[in-house]
């Protein structure tokens, strides 16, 4: 598996994980030594990984947790570090995600998410499947 794919994989496993609710998997994909960050769409950002757990928490146990479908993903490396940019599809609604990973005994770890609202994505990268690990 090349270092793209790998870290296109990782981005999945996150997706996978809000989709599953599993906050086990949520704790597991965020880096435990490095600086972190997390922008949820109307939030204040957070700077604390417990936080950001906690706030994964929240959304899972809120009254109606959104179902995110991860579209479009592409993937930037910059050496040991990389970026995702994607959309996420909720009902009829979009956002541009960024996903910041830096690499860890070979594992790819997520350091930022990001998302807030933007306009529909083309016809062709809503349909597309997505899922690199399959």
């Amino acid at each position: 598996m090349s270092e793209q794919q790998a870290l296109l994989f990782n981005n999945d496993v996150f997706y996978q994980a809000f989709a599953a609710r599993d906050l086990e998997a949520i704790d597991a994909i965020w880096a435990v030594d490095a600086p972190v960050a997390c922008l949820h769409p109307g939030w204040t950002p957070l700077f604390e990984r417990s936080d950001i757990i906690q706030s994964f928490a929240a959304i899972f146990e809120g009254p109606s947790p959104p179902d995110i479908k991860c579209l479009g993903a592409r993937a930037l490396l910059y050496g040991a570090v990389g970026v995702v940019i994607c959309y996420e599809a909720l009902d009829e609604n979009y956002l541009a995600a960024t996903n910041v990973f830096v690499r860890r005994d070979s594992k790819w770890v997520m350091v930022h998410h990001q998302a807030g609202p933007t306009e529909e994505p083309s016809e062709e990268i809503r349909e597309t499947p997505q899922n690199p690990i399959n």
